[in-house]
């Protein structure tokens, strides 16, 4: 049985819940007081400020000592077990999707990932460096070398019309994908292409892709740590269809 005391404390919780989903207070807008909160609701302050604990514990509010009590960023979801379209995931929070191509050249492999490409010293490799952005905001860099057996005409593809990620899933397939992911300190390059907040880490992911028994693509995937987070749901039916 629902006591009096949780049906208070649940109605402060929804009311902050719905003021935040009607834009009465904004991302990184300072919320009402516990006192304000408890004669709005008409609830004691301890109850006004167990809702706003739990409320910051879920990530929907944080605080600042001494100036109050603030709406948290949304976080970025992406699917972890999954290989997605950025383009498509933007587009589907139903936000604009732009890229800046930073990088596309051929160069000679480097020597850390000689071995993943089996490749002799010396041998070429395509290397491209592009900032994903939605609503101009950049949200991931995407640093990719692929593999010229995979993709021969990779350099001659316009990038701003067709993701890296598009082309490849047509010219290669995916059939095996392996991730890494870990948090890392930003670079001055990442804390400026990023808009990085002030010791603010980078979500790094690392994804390495085949085609069949072909090494096509390693790519690292750098993102906001503060705006940024990853999902995912397996089932043994699982397959991954796009690289």
């Amino acid at each position: 049985m629902i006591t009096t005391d949780v049906r208070r404390f649940m109605a402060v919780k929804n009311y902050i819940r719905q003021g935040i989903e009607d834009g009465n207070w904004s991302e990184h807008g300072r919320i009402p007081s516990e006192n304000q909160l408890a004669e709005s609701c008409h609830v004691s302050r301890m109850t006004a400020r167990r809702a706003l604990d739990e409320l910051t514990e879920e990530g929907i509010l944080y605080r600042v000592q001494g100036r109050g009590t603030f709406v948290a960023p949304k976080k970025l979801h992406s699917p972890m077990l999954e290989i997605r379209n950025i383009a498509e995931e933007v587009q589907e929070r139903g936000n604009h999707y732009s890229n800046e191509l930073l990088l596309l050249q051929k160069e000679y492999c480097p020597t850390h990932l000689k071995h993943y490409f089996n490749f002799e010293e010396g041998e070429d490799i395509y290397h491209s460096i592009m900032v994903h952005k939605e609503n101009k905001k950049p949200i991931q860099v995407e640093q990719r070398y692929v593999n010229p057996k995979a993709a021969p005409d990779y350099l001659k593809q316009n990038f701003n019309k067709m993701t890296p990620n598009v082309y490849l899933s047509e010219v290669a397939p995916l059939t095996q994908a392996e991730h890494q992911i870990e948090a890392k300190e930003a670079d001055p390059f990442m804390k400026v292409t990023l808009e990085l907040q002030e010791n603010e880490p980078v979500l790094s992911i690392d994804r390495t892709t085949w085609s069949k028994d072909m090494l096509v693509s390693f790519c690292q995937l750098l993102h906001p740590a503060s705006r940024f987070k990853l999902t995912g749901k397996f089932t043994t039916e699982h397959q991954l269809t796009e690289l």
